[in-house]
């Protein structure tokens, strides 16, 4: 099987859960059958930010990527999240991942590299090294703020030259500057190395700089808007990338006004509002959003023209 390339549209799927907060495992398969359907969508990625990986044992993270197999079958590729504090754990993890069929892993920045370790690059390095001693699978780096967990470009780009398995970055530097800057530096590797956005909240601008994909959360839900946008733009058609980023921009509001904590929790609640996901419920300390907000989600995703399903729609 020819090794998996990690760009285009790539949704991080939503983990709906039951009102008891075990796992929905129907509903999480008919999302996942939704996401696969859309056309144009590359990839699926799972055991991610958006299917709250962080509230997850590592038995529950095992079992969401046998039914994310399952479902998906080798239809659509899977990159699974790895999300660790110890560097052997998450070597672990990818292990795991490998050995349940993943095609390629995304690779979290560890919380131990806070506290000023960008002062100390050979930490992170040191922690893509020991991940790809455990695994063949192709590399997404996730790339945060430098302020939080993000890599100096420095480091960022001495990860990319010395461990080959890392073959993309899905970049939330949140700054347009930094991130043309990274696009620029990583297609100027000996090697180089993709560019997927996930800078949800100015999606057309950072497509424009010339990113090679979208990895998001937001594409749990507009999906087909992203495809739609992501072709725009390879086609140089501004006018129709306009008039998709005008249909996206209400979705924006939704999901990443603040506080930011509540992205992935909101965008359950336009699930359930779509008519997708038969009720919304996140593990703590995420919380139930407010009747207000739900409202404004709800006003949002008719601004999008999103259509409203009958499969599991509630009487309003």
């Amino acid at each position: 099987m020819t090794a998996y390339d990690p760009k285009g549209v790539i949704p991080a799927c939503l983990l709906p859960m039951h009102a008891d907060l075990s796992i929905d495992e129907a509903s999480y398969r008919s999302h996942l059958r939704d996401l696969a359907a859309v056309d144009g969508v590359d990839a699926i990625t799972t055991n991610a930010h958006a299917s709250e990986v962080h509230a997850l044992t590592l038995d529950e993270q095992k079992r969401v990527l046998d039914i994310t197999k399952d479902e998906l079958g080798d239809s659509t590729a899977v990159v699974a999240g790895v999300q660790s504090d110890g560097s052997h754990l998450a070597a672990d993890i990818a292990r795991m991942a490998e050995d349940r069929g993943a095609d390629c892993l995304l690779m979290f920045p560890p919380n131990s590299l806070g506290m000023n370790a960008m002062m100390r690059p050979e930490m992170a390095i040191a922690h893509f090294e020991t991940v790809a001693a455990a695994t063949s699978l192709p590399m997404v780096l996730f790339m945060y703020p430098k302020a939080t967990l993000g890599y100096p470009l420095e480091t960022l780009l001495e990860i990319c030259e010395r461990v080959p398995n890392v073959k993309a970055i899905k970049d939330w530097s949140n700054d347009a500057k930094q991130h043309e800057r990274h696009i620029r530096e990583l297609r100027a590797l000996s090697r180089p190395v993709k560019m997927l956005t996930t800078h949800s909240a100015w999606l057309l601008p950072s497509l424009v700089l010339g990113c090679d994909g979208i990895l998001s959360g937001a594409g749990s839900v507009i999906a087909a808007l992203q495809v739609a946008l992501f072709r725009a733009v390879e086609a140089k058609d501004l006018d129709e990338a306009r008039r998709v980023y005008d249909r996206i921009y209400p979705t924006t509001r939704a999901f990443y006004d603040e506080p930011f904590v509540d992205m992935h929790n909101r965008m359950k609640e336009a699930l359930v509002y779509l008519g997708r996901i038969p009720e919304a419920h996140v593990r703590p300390p995420l919380m139930k959003l407010s009747d207000e907000e739900i409202a404004k989600i709800a006003r949002c995703m008719d601004e999008a023209g999103l259509e409203r399903e009958t499969v599991y729609a509630k009487v309003a």
